[in-house]
């Protein structure tokens, strides 16, 4: 049995800048599926919303994340994330992040659909490289720091299971996937941190790590969800069969992009006054629509009108990767579609990052703190990863030492292993594509009913699996989506109206309340003093 003060699940930007946070004072792993850098947050290309220049205030950046959230936007959580951000850069910077800097060699700003002023620093069009690859360098040479990489977590270890009466988290079984071995690790406290579950959906910009893990460990451990029917869809994913779904950052739009059809009328002036510059749940629908009515694949980003140099030193690796596949974006526009990006939903979690299970934590794209409300605002998610993983730090320090607890081994004494693996791969197939043709950006009750139907079908089939078979990383990625998508699908249902990032045509208007879906597991323990 392996024994650490904090064990961190997910190697994006919110688990490796709270083990920092953590290492100085304690013993701290960090478990990831990947390699570290293999996740979502090394992936986010446009930069991070915070008010740093003086024609900026609070109000407004708070404002700009109420208006694109469609009024759903937890105040508190909103101020507290906002007031903490020239703080957060400030510690990016400590860490050695090279942002970009303009003529005067000040850190440039660049704005995005839905932001009101210039405040998104960024450092060119890769930051989340940049700022994972500074931290992670940290991480790396930090003796208190335990990296198991290639490594997926089963399942959350937790009291109700042990037999205890009480309602915490213990730890971790996680499973080394070149191995095979499965490892038992005890942690006073674990916290989630394995970013969102957009591989639940046929077309997403997500890494192929992101699976709902610890959404649906925590749902599993007696968490509650919030939201979970509002998955983000960015308007501009690359429509290339070479592409991967290589995201065409906002920026491109914020920095004069015009989306136009095949034969180069502009649109999005027709659906909203903001036109490019409208939030993303108003421009994926916009371009949803436009692809519909014509028949068509895909839409146009034009951004030819500026100059090469321009190009070259705003987006030089949207530069390089479009004339890679044969599109020089100084003469011609990128081809676009909509994908699923962001869960705007997860576990709940207070302003301290806790859920409702003792010990349990969850932080970034994992939690739901109720900032994103029902539709994020650009460059708003990596400015949470870093608050909160702060203000996750601030509490788990403020905690008297504990006696470590003996826990179980893992018990594969009544599984054999897998006659038929394909079956996880058809499964997975079918998952994502009636996901994404059912749940998609425009719903209705029969279409979210059908599958929901397919759901129960998966479920039953896959724990059979699960039950009776060694496990696998790829079985413990699937078991998780499914369990992801029928949060989305039940939370989808309960809403009965239209709202930023989940439109039906069944109720296509707004109800005057804005009010989140929350949903509770059975083994959820009702704790008065909490969230």
């Amino acid at each position: 049995m392996f024994k650490f003060d904090s064990l961190i699940i997910g190697s994006g930007l919110a688990g490796l800048s709270l083990a920092l946070k953590l290492a100085d004072r304690q013993k701290v792993a960090v478990i990831t599926k990947k390699a570290l850098l293999d996740g979502a947050s090394s992936w986010a290309q446009g930069g991070i919303a915070a008010v740093l220049s003086p024609e900026d205030s609070w109000d407004e950046h708070i404002r700009d994340t109420d208006v694109a959230g469609a009024g759903l936007c937890d105040p508190a959580t909103t101020r507290y994330v906002v007031e903490h951000g020239k703080a957060s850069i400030d510690w990016l910077i400590q860490q050695g992040v090279p942002f970009s800097r303009d003529n005067d060699n000040n850190y440039h700003l660049t704005r995005e659909g839905g932001h009101s002023h210039r405040r998104i620093i960024h450092a060119a069009d890769t930051t989340g490289l940049a700022v994972q690859q500074s931290i992670a360098a940290k991480v790396r040479s930090h003796p208190n720091i335990t990296l198991l990489e290639h490594h997926i977590s089963i399942d959350l270890i937790t009291g109700n299971k042990l037999g205890h009466q009480d309602n915490r988290c213990y730890g971790a079984y996680a499973l080394n996937i070149p191995s095979g071995e499965i490892i038992t690790i005890s942690a006073h406290n674990t916290i989630l941190a394995t970013g969102g579950a957009g591989k639940v959906y046929l077309y997403t910009t997500n890494p192929d790590t992101a699976t709902g893990d610890g959404i649906a460990m925590g749902w599993r451990a007696g968490c509650r969800v919030a939201n979970m029917e509002f998955i983000q869809f960015h308007p501009t994913c690359l429509y290339h069969p070479h592409a991967k779904s290589f995201l065409i950052s906002e920026a491109v739009r914020g920095e004069g992009g015009i989306l136009k059809l095949a034969d180069g009328t502009r649109f999005m002036p027709r659906h909203d006054e903001r036109a490019e510059l409208a939030p993303r749940d108003v421009v994926a629908r916009a371009i949803d629509f436009e692809m519909k009515t014509h028949g068509l694949d895909c839409v146009y980003l034009d951004i030819s009108h500026q100059s090469k140099a321009f190009l070259q030193q705003h987006f030089p690796n949207i530069y390089a990767r479009c004339l890679e596949l044969g599109i020089d974006i100084t003469q011609q526009p990128i081809p676009v579609v909509p994908a699923a990006h962001y869960t705007c939903g997860g576990l709940m979690a207070d302003l301290r990052g806790r859920t409702d299970v003792d010990h349990l934590y969850a932080i970034g794209e994992t939690a739901h703190t109720g900032l994103h409300g029902a539709n994020r605002l650009a460059s708003n998610s990596l400015l949470e990863c870093l608050v909160f993983a702060e203000a996750a730090a601030i509490d788990i320090l403020s905690q008297e030492s504990a006696v470590f607890t003996t826990l179980p081994r893992w018990d594969e004494s009544q599984v054999t292993d897998a006659d038929e693996a394909v079956v996880i791969s058809h499964n997975w197939a079918e998952l994502r594509r009636f996901m994404w043709d059912y749940v998609g950006i425009v719903r209705t009750t029969k279409r979210l009913q059908r599958a929901q139907h397919r759901i129960k079908l998966l479920h039953e089939e896959i724990n059979e699996y699960y039950n009776h078979f060694h496990i696998s990383a790829d079985l413990l990625e699937l078991r998780n989506l499914v369990l992801s998508a029928d949060l989305i699908v039940q939370s989808a249902m309960s809403r009965h109206e239209s709202r930023g990032l989940h439109f039906s045509k069944d109720y296509p208007e707004a109800l005057p309340l804005a009010k989140p879906s929350i949903l509770a597991p059975p083994n959820y323990l009702v704790r008065p003093a909490r969230l």
